[in-house]
């Protein structure tokens, strides 16, 4: 998913302040769950935009969010095997960088989970695994998140060249593997989840070519979360039917790499981010209010596991009639209207 450098750039200091602050208060040096809680079957985790310098825990509460997925990790540098947030060194995984948000979020019943890539990290070499060429590494970098914030579930939100790096794609799936095993081991509850993006009929070749490699590296993949927005084809959409529309593509893929699942079982590890509003396209694939009711009834009806929004700072209806904003939807709704829509999806049962 897609975010400027140049944001980023200009807000750093500020999410360092924040960060500061929180030390102030003493909540960011609490110790973390020794074992985190296994996520719930079903949840709804808006995607936040961690370079803004605002507080998720605070906006998850104003929302109504109990978990939120925090974008993103990244190296500093290509051929780095360090992961920062936002790829700034001031921002390593520790407590001091978003501990106290990420308790607060675990005290209120949910979690966070942290997300690697985006697509700013997938076309500059600075994505983990396509930076660095240690394994080992790499699984450390996972496993370290699990013990600094008590978190039991990682996003790997894999576009663009990444897709493309076949070395990359091979490291990131033996690290999986190996996280896998150390959580085994340890007692800890970790999942992973794909982060992908889509056609209005399932995963390109790229993106199934990253699952069915996953496979063969006996790496458990326990969300495939499709990107339905930004298809690029200049169609007019309907983006609440090429939602379903492409988890069914996604559903018969499954069912091809893993044949011995049910269907029910596939759907639950089927989860959809969607693009409230205007997307980067344009006004042609604008998902709306009443979209996002058609596909919460949808989800819950279908047993998926994850419904997400890309990004929480975008569901708003302050710029009405502009595409792609980081901080609005472009489209006339309610303050948080689209995260209180799917917040019933995880209380569906």
């Amino acid at each position: 998913m897609r975010r400027t450098r140049a944001l980023q750039a200009a807000l750093t200091a500020t999410a360092l302040s924040t960060a500061l602050v929180g030390l102030g208060t003493g909540a960011a040096h609490a110790s973390p769950q020794h074992t985190a809680k296994p996520m719930p079957t079903r949840v709804a985790a808006p995607y936040f935009e961690a370079w803004t310098g605002e507080s998720p825990a605070a906006l998850a509460a104003e929302s109504g969010n109990k978990y939120l997925t925090l974008a993103f990790l990244q190296t500093p540098a290509a051929g780095s095997c360090t992961a920062d947030w936002n790829g700034d060194a001031t921002m390593p995984v520790a407590r001091s960088t978003f501990g106290a948000d990420i308790s607060a979020l675990q005290a209120r019943g949910g979690n966070a989970i942290p997300s690697f890539g985006g697509y700013a990290a997938d076309t500059t070499g600075t994505e983990l695994a396509d930076s660095c060429t240690d394994v080992d590494a790499i699984a450390g970098v996972y496993e370290k998140l699990v013990t600094t914030y008590g978190i039991s579930r990682i996003d790997l939100d894999i576009e663009a060249d990444s897709l493309a790096d076949t070395v990359g794609v091979d490291r990131r799936n033996q690290a999986i593997a190996k996280a896998e095993r150390w959580a085994d081991r340890t007692g800890h509850p970790l999942q992973f989840s794909y982060t992908l993006p889509t056609t209005t009929k399932g995963l390109t070749a790229a993106g199934l070519a990253v699952l069915q490699n996953a496979v063969a590296h006996h790496a458990r993949v326990d969300v495939v979360n499709i990107m339905t927005f930004d298809y690029y084809d200049g169609a007019t959409h309907d983006m609440a039917a090429d939602t379903r529309t492409a988890a069914d593509g996604l559903h018969a893929q499954l069912a091809a790499l893993h044949p011995h699942q049910s269907s029910k079982e596939l759907w639950g590890t089927i989860g959809v981010t969607e693009m409230p509003g205007i997307d980067d396209f344009g006004p042609a694939e604008t998902f709306t209010t009443k979209n996002a009711v058609d596909v919460e009834h949808w989800a819950a009806a279908r047993g998926i596991d994850t419904l997400s929004l890309w990004a929480l700072q975008r569901d708003n209806g302050g710029c009405v009639g502009t595409g792609g904003s980081n901080s609005c939807s472009g489209t006339a709704q309610d303050t948080w209207q689209f995260s209180r829509t799917f917040a019933r999806f995880a209380h569906r049962r």
